[in-house]
This record gives C-alpha cells, structure tokens and sequence, in this order.
C-alpha cells in the first residue's frame, strides 16, 4: 500500500497514543505497589460462586475478540458498498458499466 500523508498522520498518532498507553501501565504499576506497600494484610474472603466467573483477562479477550469480528464484518460491508457503487462513479467503473449495459441490450 503506498504512503500518504494521512498514513504518515495516523502513524504519529498511533504512535503517541501507545506512549501515552505506556505511561498510564507505569502510573497505575507505581500506584498499586504503594496501596499494596501501605495497606494491611487481610484474609481472603471466599465468594460463593467466584470461581463460575469469568477471570478479569478472559473479559478483556473477548470484548476484543466480539470488537475485532465486528471491525472485519464492518470493513467486510464497506468494501462491498464501495463496489456496489463503482459503476456510479467516473472512470473505468462508469465505461465498463456502459459497456456491459451495451452488450445486453446488443445481445
């Protein structure tokens, strides 16, 4: 895929949101050890039914995995929106369309 300026934009911006990604996981590292350094020991409590949840890593999965399927069926309808209307648009899309048209009206 050749570049272009607004590749080059969203680059930078992918880029500096990771760094801000980067420092927010260090902010939050830094944070939890302190309230774990400060707080006292407690015993653990035994919830019924805990173990029949999810695990907080397994909800993170799948939001991402429902987000990435429904990204790609997305893109999936959009593609195909964007052929649906090709003859419309000027260019080869249009000629060929015409040409098509030509030859069921010849046939």
């Amino acid at each position: 895929m050749a570049s272009y300026p607004a590749k080059e934009l969203q680059d930078e911006f992918l880029s500096a949101i990771r760094k801000s990604q980067e420092t927010v996981i260090e902010a939050v590292r830094t944070w939890a050890e302190t309230v774990r350094s400060v707080t006292p020991k407690v015993p653990s409590v035994r919830v019924p039914l805990a173990e029949r949840l999810p695990k907080p890593e397994e909800v993170v999965a799948n939001a991402y995995d429902f987000a990435e399927k429904l990204l790609a069926s997305q893109r999936q309808f959009a593609e195909e929106l964007l052929k649906a209307t090709t003859p419309l648009l000027p260019g080869p899309g249009q000629a060929q369309q015409e040409q098509k048209e030509t030859a069921a009206s010849a046939g």
